[in-house]
């Protein structure tokens, strides 16, 4: 078996150690012995969505997504559209979140258009939310997802959406509906930056195993030791706990 990620603006939306998320993803597949290759697409290399299996976008300030528009438009949008729609997996995070929306509009009412390949829209506020934070993972089984939030946007879901979970300490989208994160189809979207992975073995595997099974049909992935990830995320779990 082979997996090849592609790696959308690797040089530019990575906020918080975001590509720590492909560097995790890559060992979980070395491991198990299954190939995997990571390829960065970045301002002006063509993209064609057809040649992988998961894509992954990072987190970036205003205006680093302000500077990806203009290369986004046409025929990137065009392939990262038909891409989710043909349900290839992603992984996008914060910034990459919003900018799969349909737009941000600042605190003081500027509007960035974005892609639209979700339903869903961010509104720009002065105050930051941010640190650890957890969440439940529906698909999980209601287990624990730990991780670290930064952003002032607030995001809201439109229909055909559903978020990843609920909110359990922190703020999650928007501080007030305690929903974090977003799903369509093969794609998994959260506010959670670089840790998000290497604290949450489980579903790093989840979403592994949903691009190889979108791949291959069902796929059963040997067990590791996440001795050291669980530790991680208990540490974490328990210290939210007690705030």
């Amino acid at each position: 078996m082979e997996l090849k990620i592609c790696h959308l603006f690797p040089d530019i939306l990575n906020l918080y150690g975001d590509r720590g998320n492909v560097v995790c993803m890559q060992k979980r597949l070395n491991w198990r012995s299954i190939d995997v290759s990571v390829t960065g697409v970045s301002i002006g290399t063509p993209l064609k969505a057809a040649d992988y299996d998961l894509f992954f976008i990072g987190g970036g300030q205003d205006f680093e997504q302000e500077v990806l528009l203009s290369d986004l438009k046409g025929e990137k949008t065009a392939e990262i559209k038909a891409a989710i729609e043909d349900g290839k997996t992603f992984l996008a995070i914060c910034g990459g979140y919003q900018m799969l929306g349909a737009y941000y509009k600042t605190w003081d009412g500027q509007q960035c258009d974005f892609i639209g390949a979700l339903d869903l829209y961010t509104i720009g506020h002065k105050d930051r939310m941010i640190g650890n934070y957890m969440f439940t993972c529906d698909e999980l089984g209601g287990q624990s997802v730990v991780g670290f939030e930064n952003h002032s946007g607030k995001t809201y879901l439109g229909s055909g959406l559903r978020p990843i979970g609920r909110v359990l300490s922190g703020y999650g989208n928007n501080g007030e509906d305690g929903m974090e994160g977003a799903r369509y189809k093969n794609v998994f979207c959260t506010y959670s930056h670089g840790c998000l992975l290497p604290k949450n073995p489980v579903l790093a595997d989840h979403i592994l195993k949903t691009a190889l099974e979108r791949k291959y049909g069902s796929v059963d992935l040997a067990p590791l030791d996440d001795g050291v990830e669980l530790a991680a995320h208990s540490y974490m779990e328990r210290r939210l706990k007690s705030t």
